[in-house]
């Protein structure tokens, strides 16, 4: 059972290993969506994620033979970490089994907690597959990522914090894979308050709660496919589902296109990196529609590799109209460059890749293919610098931007 009385606990426990996270107010998304938005940065936690909590109070109640056995879990990353750092500080083995996806810094930071790291499977249910394996060879301890009642409960610490700091918030927004933080989140926040409302927020290529939700019982996806790697799971947990089929209001799910802009926004505006899964609740915003809401938005985490990192800032530039390309035909002579360059100047549009392409047609005098890749200030801008070019005679169609 999960009570007030162990979440209580729970919050005492994990103050030994946590950092305070206070809410972060955002006038940017509160200009946006005309509600009073708060941040839960979890990301900024020693282990760049929320996972610590219930990975820490869950060791917590093991006993010492259990401990002694050496602990294993299945996890994408930040569950990883959370079980390595708590091993290591009561001084047990840990085996950690992630999918082969997994990006990098997960996996160095959690063999950097002193764990050892298999690599095995596309997804998560894979790795956990393998972990149970695992667990019956060598009489490991599982723990659980989501699917247990103690891990929940540590999860849950984060719904306590928020009251204390907003009594009267209306809205929490909180990220779901398996659906552990979901579980904690919304059933301490219903003991506290039955008029809150607790939303789950998933990938559109990975709502395993969604469907489960809709259909009454736990159901499987096919197949996952997000950009989101933390919530890229299969099958939610079936100990805490009558819990969320109870204590949930809703679930939205968000395009991957939505956490690339999301990313994009976290970065300018509160110069915080957010790992996609932890943008969840930032994407989902613009979904709610209610106004004048104090809302808190869960940020689960931010262990996001650089190479990902440099792709996702990429990507949410040209979704912005930042970044775009177009492709133009002129006569193959001397100055014809200087004038198309001249345009765009005269405009402010920033050239940062040019393409000569001479093939495009057989009659070279009549027609060569120039692409210029541009830097715009957004959709105004960039439709600014297409009309000048439109009226000096150029015909310029934007196409795919490469960079």
């Amino acid at each position: 059972m999960l009570t007030l009385e162990k979440f209580e606990e729970a919050s005492e426990i994990v103050k030994k290993v946590t950092l305070e996270t206070k809410l972060v107010y955002s006038d940017y998304f509160s200009a946006q969506t005309g509600n009073r938005v708060y941040l839960k940065p979890e990301n900024l936690q020693f282990t760049g994620a929320y996972k610590l909590r219930g990975a820490y109070y869950k060791m917590s109640t093991l006993t010492d033979e259990e401990r002694a056995k050496g602990l294993i879990t299945a996890s994408a990353g930040n569950h990883a970490q959370g079980v390595a750092y708590a091993a290591k500080c009561y001084g047990s083995k840990a085996t950690i089994v992630m999918p082969t996806t997994t990006p990098l810094i997960k996996v160095n930071r959690t063999r950097g907690y002193g764990a050892e790291v298999v690599l095995h499977g596309d997804v998560y249910d894979e790795a956990c597959a393998k972990a149970y394996e695992l667990a019956e060879e060598h009489g490991y301890t599982f723990i659980h990522p989501f699917d247990d009642l103690t891990v929940a409960t540590g999860q849950g610490t984060i719904a306590m914090e928020i009251f204390k700091e907003l009594p009267l918030v209306d809205y929490i927004l909180v990220p779901i894979g398996g659906g552990g933080l979901a579980t904690g989140v919304s059933t301490l926040a219903k003991l506290l308050n039955p008029k809150i409302k607790v939303i789950g927020v998933e990938p559109a290529g990975a709502n395993c709660m969604q469907v489960s939700l809709k259909n009454g019982k736990v159901t499987t996806l096919p197949k996952v496919n997000t950009i989101a790697d933390g919530t890229a799971v299969k099958t939610p947990g079936s100990k805490i589902f009558p819990y969320l089929q109870k204590n949930l209001d809703d679930v939205i799910t968000v395009e991957d296109e939505d956490l690339v802009v999301a990313f994009l926004d976290m970065v300018e505006n509160h110069k915080m990196i957010v790992e996609n899964s932890g943008l969840l609740t930032v994407a989902a915003l613009k979904q709610l529609n209610v106004k004048d809401k104090r809302i808190v938005s869960i940020l689960s985490g931010g262990n996001m590799d650089v190479i990902t990192m440099s792709s996702v800032v990429q990507q949410g530039l040209i979704l912005r109209d930042r970044i775009f390309t177009v492709s133009v035909l002129l006569p193959d002579k001397p100055g014809e460059l200087c004038r198309v360059s001249g345009i765009i100047a005269g405009v402010n549009g920033n050239v940062i890749k040019l393409e000569h392409n001479q093939f495009v047609s057989i009659n070279r005098s009549a027609a060569v293919e120039l692409r210029i890749t541009l830097e715009a200030f957004g959709t105004e801008h960039k439709n600014e610098i297409i009309a000048a070019l439109e009226k000096e005679g150029y015909q310029p169609k934007v196409v795919r931007t490469n960079i």
